[in-house]
């Protein structure tokens, strides 16, 4: 079982009068690619700040690598690394010059890292060029680049992708993901991007108006976006029992409400409601379901709203 390694339990942060951050709790375990979604003002960019203690609670707990107190978790997060909002970077200089600025004020003594993490993101051959003449991929990578000079162990990274042609975002994508399995480095990501996360991630964090709606693995998540039959009828606990009874069949889940999520034999929905209806239930409601990410995403958006409202 994997390690965690960033435990956040009841973390507020308020401004005024206003929650930015409303009782989240969630972990972060060693080699996770973890999403954070949320639409603009959902509480993402701060709870990323108060990882990296740019922005302090004003209520829960924090602790990384099993640190909480304040020198605990500075020494923790020396083995962080943070790019949250547009990557610094000096215009009129070269990657290898702001590279070399960063390594004095981080006070890194081996120069020769910077070329190690040029060869990382695809940089090593821009020689002179300066960041002004960059594309925003580029850019980007840059940025990453400078995330990587102290060897993180964990990699905390707001909308890497933000405003990236289609390439630039399969680029960082598998650049990302080389530095999970070959560096062994753990990511804890935002993007608006969700389609593009569902590549990515090995677990997300779902996040409304500052309260965490869910956190659940990709695993998971297949299982909760496949194509399934919602069944709902006059006696729901009965209909379960015939579908595993009467037609062998076991890959189902019951929902909160009692109706039934039916994963398998979809293409036989006749006859299984030929079989309810003979063994003396009637069916309701069948309808068929399929999500990806994004509309998972709304769906539970447009519920927590509901209840807000």
């Amino acid at each position: 079982m994997s390690e965690i390694i960033i435990d956040v339990k009841n973390l507020d942060k308020q401004y005024m009068k206003q929650k930015a951050v409303d009782n989240a709790s969630f972990q972060i375990k060693e080699g996770m690619i973890c999403g954070l979604i949320g639409p603009n003002g959902a509480g993402k960019t701060t709870i990323m700040k108060t990882l990296g203690g740019l922005v302090l609670p004003t209520g829960g707990s924090l602790e990384i690598y099993g640190a909480s107190d304040e020198n605990g978790l500075a020494h923790a997060r020396s083995r962080m690394s943070f790019m949250i909002e547009t990557p610094y970077a000096k215009e009129k200089l070269s990657a290898r010059e702001n590279l070399e600025k960063q390594r004095l004020q981080k006070g890194i003594p081996d120069k020769k890292r910077i070329d190690e993490v040029l060869e990382i993101v695809g940089l090593s051959d821009v020689g002179k060029k300066p960041v002004k003449n960059f594309s925003l991929g580029m850019r980007q990578r840059l940025g990453i680049a400078n995330v990587l000079m102290t060897k993180p162990e964990i990699m905390v990274l707001d909308e890497p992708v933000n405003g990236l042609d289609p390439e630039g975002i399969v680029e960082i994508r598998e650049l990302l993901l080389k530095l999970n399995r070959e560096e062994h480095i753990t990511i804890l990501i935002s993007s608006h991007i969700l389609s593009e996360l569902s590549l990515l991630c090995t677990d997300y964090i779902f996040i409304n108006k500052g309260k965490l709606l869910q956190a659940v693995s990709a695993d998971e998540l297949k299982k909760l976006c496949r194509e399934y039959y919602r069944i709902s009828t006059d006696n729901n606990s009965l209909a379960a029992a015939i579908l595993q009874n009467k037609l062998g069949i076991t890959q189902f889940d019951i929902d909160k409400d009692g109706s039934i999520r039916l994963y398998e034999q979809l293409e036989n929905m006749h006859t299984i409601s030929k079989t309810l209806f003979e063994n003396g239930v009637v069916p309701v409601v069948l309808h068929i379901n399929e999500a990806n990410l994004e509309q998972y995403y709304m769906n539970m958006v447009g519920e927590e709203n509901a209840e807000h409202n």
